[in-house]
């Protein structure tokens, strides 16, 4: 089936992709959402944050009636979905991210999933790694107790409740739930829900939105559920690959933007000094590594940190940068 629905028609679900320079892995994505729309009406939009690596040309040329959207900057994934969701016109969104492949029918499960349970606003299906197994793609809220917990490995003991109420390691993902976050990569929101709520908050340029937004959700009184009615496979890595130390660098500045805007400045700054000392401390214990060792992989993950630190830690550098 074509990726595109009856002009005259409101669509089922509009799906919203993002690319910045996966032209690879986006065609396998566009792909398998051809092969896993039988029964609903879909359109497809996708997004290109200014890639220079022909993704834009691809998509003109392989799969035409996709919506296109051109950017000649990269604006950032949350500003991004929100030129996707100002022209979609589904009676559902579904998030989807440029490294992921749609399985089955797990597109329309989804949709009569939500449509059986009116107060949802924001579902994920069951996401699997590149092996088959089941990937984490719920969370909990990244409190600071989660944090310090995160950051000093505790959460990683195996232990239940507080040690693994972020990371949710521990839980039943063959079971339907409740929870916190859903994963960006495949996120099923209800258009009603997101009138009501608003798009993606724009100030959260990669990392934290899809966080913010289930937040704002849960406040707002829709519920943000989990159930593995389908499957979809996350590859992971996509844009990210190009980042280097800078995905840590949006990593820990989206975290502390997270517990500013929900907390206060109090909150943030406690944040910083949570993720501030964990980003030292690698820094500083993978330099002696790289000394007593003179590997270099240990060197390689001296200068991450390192370059981290500087640009978390050094306000004025990084607005010199």
């Amino acid at each position: 089936m074509p990726l595109s629905a009856d002009p005259g028609a409101r669509p089922d679900l509009s799906v919203v992709v993002v690319s910045w320079n996966t032209a690879g892995l986006l065609a396998d994505c566009l792909a398998s959402l051809e092969r896993a729309t039988a029964g609903l009406a879909v359109e497809v939009i996708v997004v290109d944050n200014a890639s220079d690596d022909g993704s834009a040309e691809m998509v003109a040329a392989a799969f035409p009636a996709a919506r296109l959207v051109r950017n000649a900057a990269n604006v950032g994934f949350a500003a991004a979905n929100n030129q996707g969701f100002a022209i979609a016109r589904g009676e559902f969104v579904l998030l989807l991210n440029s490294d992921t492949l749609v399985h089955g029918n797990v597109l329309a499960a989804s949709v009569a999933w939500m449509r059986a349970r009116p107060d949802i606003g924001v579902f994920g299906p069951r996401v699997l790694n590149a092996d088959g197994t089941v990937q984490p793609s719920t969370t909990g809220w990244p409190g600071l107790l989660d944090l310090l917990l995160m950051t000093s490995g505790l959460d990683r003991s195996g232990l239940p409740g507080v040690f693994d109420r972020y990371r949710m390691r521990r839980a039943d993902r063959s079971l339907p739930a409740d929870v916190d976050v859903v994963s960006g990569c495949a996120m099923f929101v209800r258009a009603r829900a997101m009138e009501e709520v608003g798009p993606l908050d724009t100030a959260f340029f990669f990392y934290g939105e899809e966080t913010d937004w289930c937040r704002r959700f849960r406040a707002a009184g829709w519920r943000v559920a989990y159930a593995p009615v389908g499957d979809i496979t996350h590859f992971g890595g996509g844009s990210v690959r190009r980042l280097s130390h800078r995905r840590d660098v949006m990593l820990t500045e989206a975290t502390v933007r997270l517990h500013a805007k929900h907390g206060g400045p109090a909150a943030a700054l406690a944040c910083r000094a949570i993720l501030g000392a964990f980003n030292l401390s690698r820094a500083a214990l993978w330099s002696l590594a790289s000394i007593a060792r003179a590997q270099g992989r240990a060197r390689e993950r001296a200068r991450h940190f390192r370059l981290v630190c500087r640009d978390t830690l050094l306000p004025r550098r990084r607005a010199a940068a």
